[in-house]
């Protein structure tokens, strides 16, 4: 007996340390459950403005749960509203960072449930620009050996973009082609011009190649990094410190959990996904679990606070969105307060070449339109390795 009550407190105790929930026994109803829940807001949330009351020095949220019904409860030492079993109180975050404790009692003695959350002080509308599978570029330029990078009409479409609307863009780019070129090749000639246009053109890793598909998605930490890392060492040779960033999309966007810390070292500290349920599977979801995919397919962010990485929600993939569905793709986002206050916009670079299989000729025209809409609602470019998510951290 003794030894089951022993394996009964470790299992408790095992789900307590995953999900933040205290389990219990209900005796109102004889079934094990939930006995003390904050269901808003989640563990990792990202809030911000549009998601609570500012007021002086702070944002006040609502904090809402399920305890049973003759408990008493706070929050955070606050006295909760009760409504049978649920619970609310109002909280006001002043730290970037907050713990919120619910603490119940009653007949079952006192039980807690813990949440932490993130304060996005400095919050204002806002977008970054990804562009993903970079490599035909590196090896137009370093073959037509152009006087300009930009000379390259893919670049000198981009730069037309900056000049228009004052986009900004992160390439995230691969380290080798399929036809043998390779970051290696590439001159460090222009490194003037890349340290010239740094304030809006910046490259990343992405992987070592387009294919295989899904490179990382159960592969050791320890070969994303050797990758990250042969990236990385090319793009400081050839066009320098203000040039490279820390990736923001790995390719695929599906890794292993033991990977996140080690990328968290390599100076990431956003990655973006989709997020989406695939014929009953979640996917481009770096492998999360089902819970954290569906929120994030809701909301714009959520921090993992193991690793201290934040991931974002793409809004849209340009070259898989005609020009007509660009403004009805991105519009009702504005209206949704979890959605409206960043815009995570994103495409591939493969689609703008003619010889690609799957070239997109209006491909520059989804840009333009989609950064048009963005920047007549109100929404700044900025880079999401800057800061929390490209605002002030």
């Amino acid at each position: 007996m003794e030894k089951a009550t022993a394996t009964r407190r470790q299992f408790l105790q095992a789900v307590t340390a995953m999900t933040g929930i205290t389990l219990g026994q209900s005796r109102a109803s004889g079934q094990t459950g939930p006995a003390l829940r904050i269901d808003e807001p989640v563990h990792g949330a990202v809030l911000h403005r549009r998601q609570g009351q500012p007021v002086e020095g702070g944002l006040k949220i609502a904090v809402s749960g399920q305890a049973p019904v003759r408990d008493r409860v706070t929050v955070n030492g606050i006295p909760a509203q009760r409504a049978g079993e649920s619970f609310r109180a109002e909280l006001v975050l002043r730290e970037k960072e907050t713990e919120i404790i619910a603490a119940a009692e009653g007949s079952f003695g006192r039980r807690e449930h813990r949440v932490r959350v993130l304060w996005d002080r400095h919050s204002q509308p806002r977008y970054r620009f990804s562009v993903d599978d970079n490599s035909f570029f590196f090896r137009d330029i370093a073959r037509k050996k152009y006087a300009s990078l930009f000379d390259c009409f893919y670049l000198k479409g981009l730069r037309d973009l900056h000049a228009k609307y004052g986009a900004r863009f992160v390439l995230n780019s691969y380290y080798t082609t399929d036809d043998g070129f390779d970051l290696t090749q590439f001159p460090d000639r222009y490194q003037g011009e890349w340290r010239d246009n740094a304030d809006w053109l910046k490259l990343a890793f992405h992987a070592r190649a387009n294919l295989p598909d899904r490179p990382y998605q159960f592969a050791a930490p320890s070969q994303l990094i050797a990758d990250l890392d042969q990236v990385a060492e090319q793009i400081l040779r050839f066009a320098g410190e203000p040039t490279y960033t820390p990736p923001t999309v790995i390719h695929w966007g599906m890794v292993p959990s033991t990977a996140l810390k080690p990328l968290y070292q390599r100076g990431v500290r956003t990655l973006s996904g989709y997020f989406r349920l695939s014929n009953g599977v979640w996917d481009v979801n770096y492998r999360f679990d089902e819970a954290r995919s569906e929120y994030l397919s809701r909301h714009d962010a959520w921090m993992d606070f193991d690793s201290g990485i934040v991931f974002s929600r793409v809004d849209i993939v340009c070259n898989g969105t005609p020009v007509k569905q660009i403004v009805p793709t991105l519009a009702p986002l504005a209206q949704d307060p979890n959605h409206a206050e960043i815009m995570d916009l994103f495409t591939h670079e493969q689609y703008f070449w003619p010889f690609y299989s799957h070239y997109v000729p209006d491909h520059f025209q989804r840009l333009d339109t989609a950064l048009r809409w963005v920047t007549e609602n109100g929404y700044k470019p900025v880079f999401f390795h800057e800061g929390l998510l490209g605002g002030p951290a």
